[in-house]
């Protein structure tokens, strides 16, 4: 890509894997100052020296985005290391068990809701105070296809990230006036380390299914969507 990230900072959660992981690459090769930030803190770490040992500023944060108080320790240590926030991907989430709705569970609901959605909001808000503070930014928040349609069985996960585009919609108004941009991408099927997972549970089949819908005749790439959030 020819955009120019140098001298800009960009945070990425759920950097250690997929599509956190190609995003923050492509970020780090516009010449971005990179911060990568993950629960897997042995994957975020090895990324980050990877990246490093090419010539790109680096800096690995481990991070629980359901846990409000370490998204705010790392927007903070983010602007402590590099002195500014010009550039968030909020993208982080897991998929909920598939369960129809009649027999999902009470815990499956909160842990997804908790990362997928609750994450998104806290991370904006502690991105939005210090881009408030700037009088500029940009948050693109990782939504997904199934923030805009349902499917049997993910009702959890679609809730979620039907929510996300709620959450993105609403904060883009708020700080349009005030130099801060809020959008999102909306996926559909990538080769991620969450497809595969899909797969390793049973769900080849109804995979492949997807895959034969997709105009293209193919997933998508995790580098095809870092292109559209930068």
């Amino acid at each position: 890509m020819n955009i120019s990230f140098e001298n800009k900072v960009a945070l990425v959660t759920g950097a250690g894997s997929g599509l956190g992981l190609a995003t923050v690459k492509a970020f780090a090769e516009s010449g971005a100052s990179v911060v990568l930030a993950d629960w897997n803190e042995k994957s975020v770490r090895s990324a980050a020296e990877e990246l490093k040992a090419q010539g790109h500023k680096t800096l690995a944060i481990h991070c629980d985005v359901s846990d409000d108080a370490q998204v705010e320790a790392m927007v903070h240590q983010t602007v402590t290391t590099f002195g500014r926030l010009d550039a968030a991907y909020n993208n982080a989430g897991v998929q909920n068990i598939l369960a129809e709705t009649a027999d999902s569970t009470r815990e499956d609901y909160d842990r997804v809701m908790a990362i997928n959605l609750r994450g998104v909001w806290s991370c904006m808000k502690f991105e939005l105070q210090q881009m408030r503070k700037q009088g500029s930014g940009t948050i693109v928040n990782c939504s997904s296809l199934g923030g805009l349609v349902g499917s049997p069985e993910r009702g959890i996960y679609h809730a979620a990230k039907h929510g996300v585009l709620g959450f993105t919609k609403s904060a883009a108004l708020e700080y349009a006036a005030r130099g801060i941009r809020i959008n999102a991408v909306c996926p559909g099927l990538i080769h991620t380390p969450m497809s595969d997972q899909m797969i390793a549970s049973g769900q080849a089949d109804a995979l492949k299914a997807m895959e034969k819908s997709i105009p293209m005749g193919r997933v998508g790439r995790p580098e095809e969507i870092a292109n559209a959030v930068l």
